[in-house]
């Protein structure tokens, strides 16, 4: 199709590079001690399943990462020359110190990262570094298969209206401690269709497993957990946090697709009781992006396109970012999805950042051209629409302070 044979305006992705991004989903971890370079048999190592192509280790695009990150002259993959590689990181890293996480930011041109992690550590202030914690342990009172088990869960009392309690004050905290958001990564223990349920339905369930603190079977815990959901997403509307939640691919091969589909939280989004929450569908939904697409008309509900970034080449990107720019472009937010990748120490956060951050920008350029070359746009909205993809959405939402001067 004609469409999809469109080249990026040089001079608009110039442009597009230059703007200051607001990265709406990291894992990027704090400093840690500097390991010796030289005591690494494999510094290109081996991934924890067979990764989709763009991930695999012998990927030629990693050279120029490896080549814009370290300034690295390897002509291959092999242990000698990822080994030089990897003892140019390293003296990066020992040069940098606690400056490392936010120099990594300047290199890719971020001035801002959301970040998903139990806590903010070392090298890790703000306002570069926002925190993001994980909720999912408070939709389980009685254990079972939390899907981020490393937040902890809250003390359980003896009745469920104590319990709630708990969940508001923990929200709270949370956002005294500097939260922007919560995250819910539920769709890798279950479906994302949060029935409406009673309080006198999920109460009965709760106490009749209080005593014991034997989890419910897996009926009765959906619908304790439909309430749960319901309750965190009121306070943390009320906080005034945004709720992050995982939708579309995982990072599992045997993760199910179908229970992560957006249009399954079309019912919780739509409660009534819930529109002063803000809902931002993580990743966008892929492989289900169409989707996640048409929920944008729900006043409540945003999306970003972090992990696309980098299972998917810029042009492929481009598609799904041109039918959410013709649809609601005030709802759209770039994110990266960077994360540590243990036993890979050059295929980790800072590699990944790097080729997530250069994909989404060259997709955006690519879907603006587009536009532009249809009579859609003009140049001067393309780089209008850029701006508010890339930084100005988010400052919105997040009510974060404008430091980039409008143009």
């Amino acid at each position: 199709m004609l469409f999809a044979q469109v080249q990026a305006d040089r001079a608009l992705l110039a442009e597009i590079r230059a703007i200051r991004a607001i990265d709406n989903h990291s894992h990027i971890p704090p400093v840690a001690p500097v390991g010796d370079a030289a005591a690494v048999s494999d510094p290109v190592g081996v991934t924890a399943f067979p990764y989709p192509v763009r991930l695999r280790l012998d990927n030629p695009e990693w050279l120029r990462v490896w080549r814009e990150l370290y300034g690295a002259k390897a002509a291959g993959m092999s242990v000698p020359h990822a080994t030089s590689v990897l003892l140019q990181k390293r003296k990066l890293m020992r040069e940098q110190g606690d400056a490392y996480p936010a120099k990594g930011l300047d290199r890719v041109s971020i001035e801002t990262a959301l970040v998903n992690m139990p806590a903010l550590g070392a090298g890790q202030t703000g306002p570069r570094f926002r925190w993001v914690p994980s909720a999912d342990s408070l939709l389980y009172p009685f254990g079972g298969t939390d899907p981020n088990p490393e937040v902890g869960a809250i003390t359980r009392p003896a009745t469920l209206e104590e319990y709630t309690n708990n969940v508001g004050r923990t929200v709270a905290r949370w956002r005294g401690d500097g939260a922007v958001a919560i995250k819910i990564a539920l769709a890798y223990a279950r479906t994302l269709d949060f029935a409406e349920a009673g309080a006198g339905d999920a109460a009965r369930i709760y106490a009749a497993h209080a005593a014991s603190g034997k989890a419910p079977d897996a009926a009765e815990y959906k619908r304790l957990q439909d309430y749960l959901f319901r309750v965190l997403a009121r306070e943390a509307g009320s906080a005034g946090l945004v709720m992050h939640i995982h939708t579309g691919i995982g990072a599992d091969p045997w993760f199910q697709l179908s229970g992560a589909n957006p249009l399954l939280l079309e019912a919780a989004v739509s409660d009534k009781s819930l529109r002063s929450t803000n809902f931002v569908l993580i990743h966008g939904g892929w492989p289900f992006d169409r989707q996640a697409g048409v929920m944008l008309i729900k006043p409540n509900v945003y999306a970003d396109f972090s992990a696309q970034t980098f299972l998917r080449s810029a042009r492929a990107l481009s598609e799904t970012l041109r039918a959410w720019l013709e649809w609601y472009p005030e709802k759209v937010l770039f994110g990266t999805d960077a994360y540590p990748e243990p036993g890979t120490p050059l295929f980790d956060w800072e590699e990944k950042l790097w080729l997530a951050n250069e994909t989404a920008r060259e997709a955006l350029a690519i879907a603006l051209t587009g536009m532009m070359n249809d009579g859609q746009i003009t140049r001067a909205r393309a780089l209008e629409l850029a701006r508010m993809v890339l930084r100005d959405n988010a400052v919105r939402l997040y009510g974060l302070a404008q430091t980039e001067p409008a143009r």
